[in-house]
């Protein structure tokens, strides 16, 4: 049996109107036939004309609703007996506030609301009781639940899991029925911000909200008189409307505030607000000097996150995140966004991309987000969108219920390969094709939408795009959970800021670590005396340098090859890698200088780095180094080195005064950061600052000599 919470109601007559309302969050669920309304429209009549024919005209009573009857369940969830208490010692004053009241409960708990029956005190249509279920309450006509289903969170399970309402004569509204136990997992603290009741329980207040926004409202607010008048809303529903909408202004002044302070810290800081309908401040995005810098390095990829969400208003932390040449996490910036509306996003990309002096990555990660792909559409239109294979795994879980049990392996073996393991168009749809059949998921409507935006997250479908490997499997653990080091996540706007800016300076420690640790530890190769390997190791930093050595060590260990000469210095070769199966690639080698190789593998193009296959066939024709062409600077020691030369600036900015300007103070900036904390590299700044200025005052003595001299002649 499912345990409940029952509180004594008084014997009250069995004559009874309900009427059920097959509702999730307000919104109708399922669709009422004309006869299911007729009947309900009998009874009621019935019940009426019953109280009328009597002696007298019934006395208001209150009317107790049947016990629903209890059906075999297994309880999985329930919660704690503090939750219980706060809940069942709770009144409310009305309807909505009794609804608002179960959804906090049921975003807190892990699950989502549904509105049910409810009972009216006799001869009248004053509610006596009202029910509120868990949205997996009840079951389709005709469905066979299965191990899935229970996991789907959009499909019902017959969860029995409801509270009960009473209200009084005074019109106070108490819990006084609860079943407690859910038949189904309850929805991870991470993500509970998804659940249908905690994102559209403002949909109800949908007048309200027009209300506010609206010119009398206006008007309210800046003192005219409007030539009309509208129902005014509550005191109480005003506060509520405003505390869930709108962000105070105060703390978005502190916030503000912040900011200035940082920006008068660091003269290259950058931040933007952007304003609702109402001249209110909604949406936020900074960044500091240093995140300019690391862009001009490693911009080429980013990561958007949109997963976390802080503070009392529950606004969306999304941080933009990069990769640095020792492959750990640097952030390029981050925004606070109230809503995940496209023209939020909008906006935010374009003060992202203004922060940046307009350049562009070449490519974004994202989760399935239909309005960010639309934004990056509009404002992003050469980067290439792609949808981050992390996510992807994340939403799989509970999407497919049962599958993901032990006995699944070879299930995530065939998605696996679909998201990085096929090498062209055709083997993807062949490999999804017969996962589909083999599993029987024809007909799931999620992988069906997932695969028309394969173009977006199949590797097979990318591999003329740089993305830095970030699909990569050590990526991908250094990326979970990227912002848990974030400690105050439900305080205030502006020790949210702080904790983000606290996260960024800690990665930054690691980086100087890290760079340390290469300068004063040399290298040691697998083969001591390789000449690619040691070139290698000059070159590239201790982590990219492990990942070439793997590729070299598997190109020259364990890869068959077929050499075919094509004529003079140009070569084919078909590459085998051992135990691997019999998948083949073909490199294309020109030993004669510049050494050029290519590869069908892709692998150089996407990562950066040299693969396997073109390593064996160098080493075959006793290529002993790597060609400079195939060294990415932002892989090297030497990344943060000489990016703003007077060469790079003319030929990657046209010449324009303002990109001049920009590119000569983002050089000095780089050159301050450097001095930082060492006296003897200011001084070395200094006189090279001095040095500078003595040589700009002679020329410019020298110019106004010559300019004289002319005049006079």
């Amino acid at each position: 049996m499912t345990n409940t919470i029952d509180i004594e109601e008084p014997n009250a007559s069995p004559m009874i109107i309900d009427e059920e309302r097959n509702e999730d969050d307000g919104q109708p669920a399922e669709i009422a036939t004309e006869e299911t309304a007729q009947e309900a429209e009998r009874d009621e009549t019935t019940s009426q004309d019953t109280a009328e024919k009597g002696n007298e005209t019934p006395p208001t009573v209150a009317i107790v609703p049947p016990e629903q009857k209890d059906e075999p369940a297994t309880p999985i969830h329930a919660p704690k007996e503090s939750d219980e208490n706060e809940l069942m010692n709770k009144a409310v004053k009305s309807e909505e506030e009794a609804h608002r009241l179960y959804c906090e409960y049921g975003h807190k708990m892990g699950f989502s609301v549904r509105k049910g029956k409810q009972y009216y005190y006799v001869g009248t249509k004053n509610i006596c009781t009202k029910d509120y279920y868990c949205s997996k309450e009840g079951v389709r006509d005709g469905d066979k639940l299965t191990d899935a289903d229970y996991k789907d969170p959009h499909t019902r399970t017959n969860c029995k899991a409801m509270v009960r309402f009473r209200v009084d004569e005074e019109g106070s509204w108490r819990v006084v029925h609860m079943v407690k136990e859910h038949n189904h997992p309850l929805v991870k603290p991470e993500e509970r911000h998804l659940l249908r009741s905690a994102r559209s329980h403002t949909a109800g207040r949908q007048r309200l909200i027009d209300l506010m926004t609206s010119p009398l409202f206006q008007a309210i607010n800046y003192g005219s008189s409007p030539s009309y008048s509208v129902q005014q809303p509550t005191q109480q529903e005003v506060k509520q409307i405003v505390k869930s909408v709108f962000i105070e202004g105060s703390e978005s002044q502190s916030l503000v505030n912040v900011f200035k302070t940082k920006g008068n810290e660091d003269g290259m800081f950058f931040w933007d607000v952007q304003l609702d309908q109402g001249g209110r401040m909604c949406n936020f995005f900074w960044r500091d000097g240093r995140s300019r810098i690391d862009y001009d390095s490693f911009g080429d990829v980013v990561v958007f996150d949109t997963s976390l969400r802080l503070n009392k208003y529950n606004m969306i932390c999304a941080p933009f995140i990069g990769v640095n040449h020792h492959w750990q996490n640097i952030m390029f910036g981050c925004a606070l966004l109230l809503d995940d509306k496209v023209e939020s996003f909008a906006w935010l990309f374009r003060s992202f991309l203004e922060s940046m002096g307009g350049c562009a990555p070449k490519s974004i990660f994202t989760d399935q987000n239909l309005n960010l792909a639309k934004a990056i559409e509009e404002v992003l239109p050469n980067t290439r969108h792609r949808i981050y294979q992390r996510y992807i795994h994340k939403n799989l879980m509970p999407r497919l219920g049962s599958l993901n049990l032990n006995d699944s392996k070879a299930f995530h073996k065939m998605f696996n390969k679909c998201l990085h393991g096929c090498d062209s168009e055709t083997e993807l749809e062949e490999t999804w094709s017969t996962m589909l059949k083999e599993f029987k998921l024809q007909d799931h409507k999620w992988l069906n939408n997932l695969y028309k935006m394969r173009a977006k997250w199949c590797t097979a479908l990318n591999k003329d795009a740089y993305d830095g490997g970030i699909e990569w499997d050590q990526r991908t653990e250094a990326m979970n959970n990227v912002l848990d080091g974030i400690t105050d996540k439900a305080g205030p706007l502006e020790k949210c800021v702080l904790s983000v800016d606290k996260l960024m300076e800690d990665w930054r420690e690691k980086e100087y670590e890290e760079d340390l640790h290469n300068a004063q530890k040399p290298i040691v190769c697998a083969i001591r005396h390789s000449d690619m390997l040691n070139h290698a190791a000059k070159e590239y930093t201790y982590k990219i340098y492990k990942l070439f050595e793997l590729e070299f060590l598997d190109g020259c260990g364990a890869t068959f090859f077929k050499e075919t000469p094509l004529g003079g210095t140009l070569y084919r070769f078909e590459c085998t890698n051992q135990g691997r199966g019999s998948k083949s690639y073909t490199v294309m080698l020109e030993t004669s200088e510049p050494v050029q190789v290519s590869c069908d593998c892709k692998k150089f193009e996407t990562m950066g780095i040299l693969c396997s296959h073109s390593l064996k066939a160098m080493s075959v024709k006793n290529v002993r180094e790597i060609p400079q062409r195939y060294i990415l600077k932002r892989w090297s020691k030497s990344a943060r080195k000489r990016n703003y030369s007077l060469m790079q600036y003319d030929e990657s900015e046209g010449g324009s005064e303002t990109a001049h300007v920009s590119k000569v103070m983002r050089h000095a900036y780089d050159l301050v950061l450097k001095s930082q904390g060492h006296p003897e590299l200011r001084e070395l700044v200094w006189s090279a600052l001095e040095g500078g200025e003595q040589a700009l005052d002679k020329f410019g003595e020298i110019t106004n000599l010559q300019a004289h001299s002319l005049a006079i002649r």
